[in-house]
């Protein structure tokens, strides 16, 4: 085996760890904040929730891309059905928190304080970032847009806490009812943002 093949060996296996990492974190990250969310009537708590899930998924179809190079398969095709799920996934979840939020604001639902959803938010900001950092020094090694896509996903995630986390304080401090279904509403551009670019099949800007 030559020295380049040997690298991009420990590359996808590097690919394959950070994903097993994802799919684990977004599952509990996304179980705790829909539970969390339901219970404290939190649209944007839900919706980050739901996010999470939308991460999972992704993380399982490239770890099935990584898998298939593993056992030598070509992974082009994949990479971009992989890129266009993670894009479609996006739009749903802006039509459902666009919907959700607007409900919420209409009918003046006031979320109740969720010291849960504070702190899933808080360690959200510290982990997702270095999870994005690390899939983008291994996509570029790997000239893979997908998994330079998921790394978009993870850094994404990263923003939405914050936003999260400040509609989250502004009810609990300030009794902000509406600062929570307004943070939701923030989330939506960037969310389709990243959809249509999924969908347009958007190249790995890195890579190479």
């Amino acid at each position: 085996m030559t020295t380049d093949a040997i690298n991009r060996a420990a590359a996808v296996e590097r690919g394959i760890r950070l994903e097993y990492l994802t799919v684990v974190w977004n599952l509990l990250e996304g179980l705790i904040s829909l539970t969390a969310g339901v219970i404290a009537g939190s649209v944007a708590l839900v919706g980050f929730g739901v996010d999470s899930w939308i991460e999972t998924s992704s993380g399982a179809v490239l770890l099935w891309r990584f898998r298939a190079e593993q056992s030598g398969g070509h992974a082009e095709a994949l990479e971009k059905k992989a890129v266009r799920l993670v894009g479609v996934s996006f739009l749903l979840l802006a039509a459902y928190v666009t919907w959700e939020a607007s409900v919420s604001l209409l009918k003046r639902e006031v979320p109740e304080r969720s010291v849960i959803g504070v702190a899933v938010a808080t360690l959200s900001i510290i982990v997702m970032p270095l999870l994005a950092r690390a899939k983008r020094r291994t996509a570029k090694s790997l000239s893979s847009a997908a998994l330079q896509a998921d790394s978009r996903q993870s850094s994404i995630c990263g923003y939405l806490s914050f936003i999260l986390l400040g509609g989250l304080l502004l009810n609990a401090l300030l009794g902000w009812w509406w600062a929570d279904p307004v943070a939701a509403l923030i989330m939506v551009p960037i969310i389709v943002k990243e959809g249509a670019e999924g969908l347009g099949g958007k190249k790995c800007d890195d890579c190479g």
